[in-house]
């Protein structure tokens, strides 16, 4: 077969080609035809296609991990519709005005006698806003209906913080009804799933509480806090909804920084055995404007606001290890700035570009809760110019 050979003695290669492919012919070493493979599939290939490949594609990805979840909830508007807007029903308030005037203003009688008022929250670890809350309501309320679980939302174990200090809340005791409830620590479930079971928790407690028909029942969590006047107001008016939402004025970390005045969650329904079940969702279309303040993330020390982050419905929002950092919680605090590093929940462009960035200060504290005022010293790290925290 010597005509097949070559004059070096190798293979001969019948392809007639200068190309860099035709390298691969002949009895070239391992690395030497490896390398020609790589130069062949590289052939036509440009330093500019390369550096896309190799430098902007991963720098892309990189982005996307970082920021997805901004990007996700910046093209919301894309594919989510806003919500059916609510009716809102003016509210008229002052304490000067009587009660009968009152009703009337808002197209409602006035009653021989006052509704009983129930308000049943879950616990978690909200002592001082629990304090003001129930300091709020505490002229109008008859029952104050607790219910606390030795596990977090997320199935973290906690301890029953209520109980611990329940002396400090001694101002409630011959009206409160305290159950605790055993958590199911399951991992890896979602936690409006053990959210929900522990709201269901509420209503077995509330008729231990002794709640009947057309009693006035508060449903809202602890810092969602309706007005007091709001609350004498719809015990004490004939015809009002069945079911009303509340809207409240919206704050994050103090009474520094209003965000809006779209916070809706919290309720008041009027009590029908059998019907009336507890939730924490949209369960009309009224909304009584005005109607109170809810203050999240309002805790006095750096530990409660990182226990937060780690035990509610939301902890997927914790992305990475370094939010929970005690320095950068602090940063974030007085910044106004968003614990998760997340956008807006809104639904049209306008909204989300509108509000992004720091939540502006406020300076004004005129119509907050009374006993925030009367105790402005205790409470200092609510009122305006006080974002520093315990870190305990």
């Amino acid at each position: 077969m010597w005509w097949m050979m070559g004059e070096t003695g190798g293979h001969y290669c019948n392809k007639k080609t200068d190309d860099i492919c035709g390298d691969v012919c002949g009895q070239e070493s391992n690395k030497v035809l490896s390398m020609s493979r790589i130069r062949c599939i590289l052939r036509g290939w440009d330093v500019k296609t390369l550096i896309f490949l190799f430098a902007f594609v991963p720098t892309c990805i990189f982005f996307i991990y970082l920021h997805g979840q901004k990007i996700s909830y910046f093209l919301r508007p894309l594919w989510e519709s806003p919500p059916k807007p609510f009716h809102v029903l003016p509210h008229y308030y002052h304490e000067n005005v009587s009660m009968e005037n009152l009703c009337k203003l808002h197209g409602w009688k006035i009653r021989e006698y006052p509704r009983r008022v129930f308000d049943a929250v879950l616990f978690s670890n909200e002592k001082e806003i629990l304090e003001l809350r129930w300091k709020e309501l505490y002229p109008y309320v008859t029952q104050f209906v607790i219910l606390e679980s030795n596990s977090t939302f997320t199935g973290l174990p906690k301890p029953l913080f209520f109980s611990s200090y329940r002396d400090d809340f001694k101002f409630v005791e011959p009206r409160l009804t305290y159950g605790t409830i055993g958590g199911r620590f399951k991992k890896g479930e979602n936690p409006f799933i053990e959210e929900a079971y522990q709201r269901v928790a509420l209503d077995v407690l509330l008729k231990k509480a002794g709640i009947e028909d057309d009693d006035l029942l508060i449903m809202s969590d602890v810092d969602e806090i309706p007005s007091r006047h709001t609350i004498n107001l719809l015990r004490w008016c004939d015809d009002i909804p069945p079911v009303l939402h509340l809207q409240l004025k919206n704050y994050i970390y103090s009474f520094e920084f209003h965000v809006d005045d779209s916070s809706w969650r919290a309720s008041v329904h009027r009590y029908q055995s059998g019907k009336t079940r507890y939730a924490h969702y949209r369960q009309t279309d009224d909304l009584l404007a005005d109607a109170g303040w809810h203050c999240s993330f309002c805790f006095r020390r750096i530990s409660e606001f990182i226990f937060k982050m780690k035990a509610y419905s939301h902890y997927d929002r914790v992305r990475f290890s370094h939010y929970l950092n005690p320095q950068r919680v602090q940063k974030v605090i007085c910044k106004g700035a968003d614990l998760f590093d997340m956008l807006p929940e809104e639904y049209t462009f306008k909204d989300i570009i509108g509000k992004m960035g720091p939540v502006p200060r406020s300076f004004s504290a005129v119509h907050l809760p009374s006993y925030l005022l009367e105790n402005a010293d205790k409470y200092k790290f609510l009122l305006p110019g006080n974002c520093k925290r315990e870190s305990g």
